[in-house]
Order: C-alpha cells, then sequence, then structure tokens
C-alpha cells in the first residue's frame, strides 16, 4: 500500500578531524492495487521510472528562496497531546504522543556532498539550486529550525528480542514538521541523530556516520528494488562500544533529515495500551486511520478491526519482498514495525550472500531470533502484539474475528513469496509442482552455499541452450549451483517447465527475469569499504553505490568493473555489524 521512498540528500559536515553527514528521505504513497496478481518486481521498478518522470517541473514553479518553504505541526498539536513538560531532560512521560524538544545543533562548518535534484525539485518544490546554500545546510543538520517548525519527540514503547522494554520513544530523533507540496501530498520531516530528547534513556542523542552511512545506501537500495522503505543519512566525537566488548572508541557522527508519510510504529500503540491510556489509544488511532487509511469509513464501527487487517496483509507482503531480494532486517521488534507496513530504523541489517536460512546479520543477536528465515514468524509475533495493544478498543466479538484475521498471515505471506520466486524464475501460468521446483533450487543453493542474488541474475542472464549444456562461463554463481550431485535433476525440472509455456521466447523470459533479480545490492563488504572512506572525508564511494544502486536491474561497467558483482572478497566474510550506531 506504501510504496518506497526517495533520499534527497546525501551532505557532510566538515570540520578539523569529525565529519557529520546528513541525509533526506521520503516515503511514497501508491494505490491499494500494488499487491494485485500481476503485481511484480519489474512492475516495481518500471513504477518507480514512472514516478521520476512526474517529477520534472517547470523550473519556474519551484522556490529558489527557502524563507518561501514553510512546514506545519498545527494537524498533529491540536489533534495530539504533548507532554505538558518542556525540557530534553531524560524522564518518565505519561498521557501524551509527543514532548516537545529542541535539536542540539552540531558545531562545525558545513558542505554538501550528495543531492537528489529529482525530489528536491518534484517533492520539496525547491530549486535544486537551495541545497548550495549555507541556510540549507543549517536546515538539514538542526542547527536552524525551519519556519513553522515545533520540534517534536515521539513516545512509543516496544518489544525488543521478545521482551517488553517499556518507555522508548525518540531518543535522538526530532519531528521538525509537515509540507504539503503542490501535488497535494503531505511529507513528515524527522532528524535523525540530532541530541538528546525525554526518551534518550543512557544515550548521547547522537549517531554515528558508519550507520548513518548503511542507512543511507540501504534505504537507496530497497527504494529502487521496489521494497517499501523509509530512506536516509555528527563537529563532535560520539563514544561508542560497537561490538559490546569493552572498546569504547570515539566515532565520528552523523545526523539523517528523513521524510515518510509516518513515523507511527506498533510501539506508538503498544505504550498506550500498556499504560491504561486507552482514550488515547483510541484518538491516535482514529488520527492514524484519518491521515493515512482514507478507505476506512471513520464511522464504521468495525474501522479497528479493518485497521487490523490491512496491517496484518501489508505486513506479510513486506516481509516476502524482504526475502526476495535476500534482505535480513536484524532487529525485528515491535518499535521497528512500521504502521504503514514500510521499513524503518536500519540497523544491523544485511543482504545474504550464501543463501542460507539462518544468515544473521546482527552480532547482537546470540540466539538467532532475528535470522532471515525466521522474519516471517516474527512478523506474526509482532502482530499478534499489536492485536493486544488493541484488544481495549475491539469488541469480544472483533476481538475473536481478530484472532481469524491474523490466523490468514500465514497464507498471505506463503502466497505472496510463491508469486514473487515464480517470477524470478521466470515461471508464468500455474503448476502444481511449482513450489517444489522451488524449494528443490533452495535447497541445492544452501547445500553448495551459493550466493543468492548472483544465483537467480545469472539464472537471468543464461540461455536456454546454455542451460542445457551447462556452459556457465564467466558465472562463477551458477558454477558453484552445478557443482551439487542433484544439480541435473533440478535443472532438467526446470527446462521442462520452461518449455511448456506457451507463446513464451527464451529472450522473454531473460527480460522478464532481469527485471525481478538485481544484479546489485548492498552487500555489507560494499558499504564497509565505502564507509571506511568517508570517515577518511571521502564519500566518492558513497556516491558510487547511490548511483549504482539506483539501477540495479541494469548491468553497468562501473559496478563491473568495481567487482559489485564478482565474488564477494575473503575479507568479507570477516566483517561484523551490531546494534551500536
Amino acid at each position: 500500500m506504501w510504496s518506497t521512498c526517495t533520499a534527497l540528500v546525501f551532505a557532510l559536515v566538515a570540520a578539523s578531524s569529525f565529519t557529520p553527514a546528513y541525509v533526506l528521505e521520503l516515503c511514497q504513497n501508491i494505490s491499494p492495487e500494488c499487491h494485485s496478481d500481476h503485481n511484480t518486481a519489474s512492475n516495481s521498478q518500471s513504477s518507480s521510472h514512472t514516478v521520476k518522470s512526474k517529477w520534472t517541473l517547470n523550473a519556474s514553479s519551484l522556490m529558489h528562496d527557502l524563507n518561501q518553504f514553510r512546514v506545519s505541526c498545527k494537524k498533529l498539536l491540536e489533534a495530539l497531546p504533548i507532554d505538558k513538560v518542556d525540557g530534553n531532560f531524560v524522564r518518565t512521560v505519561k498521557n501524551c504522543i509527543f514532548s516537545k524538544s529542541i535539536p542540539t545543533p552540531l558545531k562545525g562548518p558545513l558542505r554538501l556532498t550528495a543531492a537528489s535534484k529529482d525530489v528536491i525539485e518534484g517533492i520539496l518544490d525547491l530549486d535544486a539550486s537551495v541545497t548550495r546554500s549555507g541556510d540549507f545546510l543549517h536546515y538539514a543538520s538542526g542547527g536552524r529550525l525551519l519556519p513553522g517548525s515545533v520540534p517534536l519527540a515521539h513516545r512509543y514503547g516496544g518489544h525488543q528480542f521478545g521482551y517488553w522494554a517499556g518507555q522508548l520513544g525518540d531518543g535522538r530523533a526530532h519531528f521538525l514538521g509537515q509540507y504539503s507540496n503542490k501535488k497535494g501530498e503531505v511529507w513528515e520531516l524527522q532528524l535523525k541523530g540530532s541530541g538528546k530528547t525525554p526518551y534518550s534513556r543512557s544515550g548521547d542523542g547522537r549517531a554515528v556516520i558508519r550507520s548513518s552511512v548503511r542507512e543511507f545506501l540501504c534505504s537507496e537500495a530497497m527504494h529502487f528494488l521496489g521494497v517499501p522503505t523509509s530512506r536516509a543519512a555528527s563537529e563532535e566525537p560520539v563514544l561508542r562500544d560497537q561490538f559490546y566488548n569493552g572498546n569504547v572508541k570515539a566515532e565520528r557522527g552523523a545526523v539523517v533529515l528523513r521524510l515518510a508519510k509516518s513515523w507511527f510504529r506498533i510501539g506508538s500503540l503498544e505504550i498506550l495500551s500498556q499504560s491504561g491510556e486507552i482514550n488515547l489509544l483510541r484518538k491516535l488511532l482514529n488520527f492514524v486511520i484519518d491521515e493515512h487509511f482514507p478507505f476506512i469509513n471513520p464511522d464504521n464501527p468495525e474501522k479497528y478491526l479493518v485497521f487490523f487487517s490491512t496491517v496484518v496483509n501489508e505486513t506479510a507482503h513486506l516481509i516476502a519482498q524482504w526475502m526476495s531480494v535476500g534482505f535480513a532486517h536484524g532487529v525485528c521488534n515491535t518499535d521497528n514495525f512500521s504502521l504503514l507496513s514500510i521499513t524503518i530504523d536500519y540497523g544491523p541489517f544485511g543482504f545474504m550472500e550464501s543463501y542460507n536460512p539462518n544468515f544473521i546479520p546482527n552480532t547482537s543477536d546470540d540466539e538467532g531470533r532475528y535470522s532471515i528465515g525466521a522474519q516471517a514468524n516474527v512478523g506474526l509475533l509482532n502482530l499478534e502484539k499489536l492485536l493486544v495493544a488493541l484488544i481495549p478498543v475491539l469488541t469480544q466479538t472483533q476481538q475473536k474475528q481478530a484472532k481469524i484475521i491474523l490466523k490468514g498471515y500465514a497464507n498471505i505471506y506463503q502466497m505472496r513469496v510463491h508469486q514473487i520466486f515464480k517470477a524470478k524464475l521466470g515461471l508464468l501460468g500455474e503448476d502444481e509442482d511449482d513450489n517444489d521446483l522451488i524449494a528443490f533450487l533452495l535447497k541445492v543453493m544452501e547445500d553448495t552455499e551459493s550466493d543468492f542474488t548472483m544465483t537467480f541474475r545469472e539464472l537471468s542472464e543464461v540461455s536456454a541452450k546454455q542451460l542445457l549444456n551447462k556452459n556457465f562461463t564467466q558465472m562463477w554463481a551458477l558454477d558453484d549451483l552445478s557443482h551439487h550431485k542433484h544439480f541435473s535433476d533440478w535443472l532438467n525440472k526446470y527446462l521442462f517447465r520452461l518449455s511448456r509455456q506457451q507463446d513464451d521466447s527464451d529472450l522473454d523470459r531473460q527480460h522478464r527475469m532481469k527485471n525481478v533479480n538485481p544484479r546489485y545490492v548492498l552487500r555489507n563488504w560494499m558499504a564497509e569499504s565505502a564507509i571506511r572512506k568517508a570517515e577518511r572525508n571521502d564519500f566518492s564511494e558513497v556516491e558510487l553505490l547511490h548511483h549504482i544502486l539506483s539501477s540495479p536491474f541494469v548491468t553497468q561497467e562501473t559496478a563491473e568493473e568495481a567487482g559489485y558483482a564478482a565474488r564477494p572478497p575473503q575479507w568479507a566474510s570477516r566483517l561484523k555489524v551490531s546494534c551500536s550506531s
């Protein structure tokens, strides 16, 4: 229901030895029909190109002066209660949705490193030239408030690794306001890494450049892969114990300026239900439904049930899309699950390289709770927590109906995964053996530790004749796969299935498959290479990756030269990522 988002700006603060970085991110709405039987990653990809073309505006209609740019907090301030206590000091907060909180400005001179003209002009109605102004950088870094802004920090809770964590909230994020563009779209602007709030707990309110570069690049990558997502990017050192082993060191900090239709998550409702603030729970639900679920009649006595059913459906679709590109979120807590079913809060994520259902990107996840193969079940558990939060506003009959809806989650997920993986293999029509064909391939991939992304991509690029002859010259992933003792059995079944597709040429199959199987994803080693350069004030590889990941389905010479589709380097297997950011 909500499509991917588009990163607008990646800027950096350049000063002596520490360099903060900034990103503008954006979430874009699409029609509810996006999950029809005909919707595939190719449709998602083509739709992203369509959106781009719509961003071409008459230059004379764009704002050249940032003083003309205004945000508003009026709707939120009028509809939802604000904390009666002012100040950024840490405290327990009750009976409100937001607390007023002023960002803490970063120190040091600022300079812009990259910008997306399409989004700045097509979404924010700004001429790209404004990004070269000092005012723009001060607004983007929290050093100055946009006209109309009343900065707020959101109060929410969450279940973390299965346990109720109590009050969490925006510990390092500030909502700046809503912007209504010329198309009538409304976007929420938020800073991340912009200083302490009442919800900072023991944190310093900052983010480091390491995690911010990862968030920026991954949100861009996910967008262009057609996966619903937010889009993301401190002069002061930030102390971090990256792997929680007692080795604390100073790292460069960063601030992210990001946009989305909404940043409300499951934990936004949980904190109110857990605290017994039922009237406020109902008020927030009504606000979310009115603003973001317009197809739900506000006078419908079943509206909360319809809302729950929609979130169940969209969450199943989202996680199926994660699996289709080998993406593991890493920290699937309820405070990281959006009510709009978009990917948010990028932390210790990872794109799976060798196919392994037990792939765990997060070194902090000792028990493998959030392994890639567990994500669908975790989604179900999070939806169960959402239902618990909704129980106070549901009748006994509606509670029973909600449990039935929840039982349908597995079927929705399996159906979507089946559709997606059929498309990844170029299969048309229905065949009762398709599930077995897909499962057979995945088992062979697991046994041979074949690369997930490149196996499907090379199947897209290889001709039927090459498959028949097992001619996999310069196709390293298929060569790995072919060493399995049952590979020939699978291949024969696959070729036979393709041969029964009427009016389907080999070139047509290859074209379809190339549009749903990316050649490039943000592998951890690629992100790490860019981060190491960024920490030395060299953002060239960040910009290179940004460019390449904007067209992940298209073979690009610069990407091939950089080895982004080659076998990962040996040092890649030694990389670790954690929750520290």
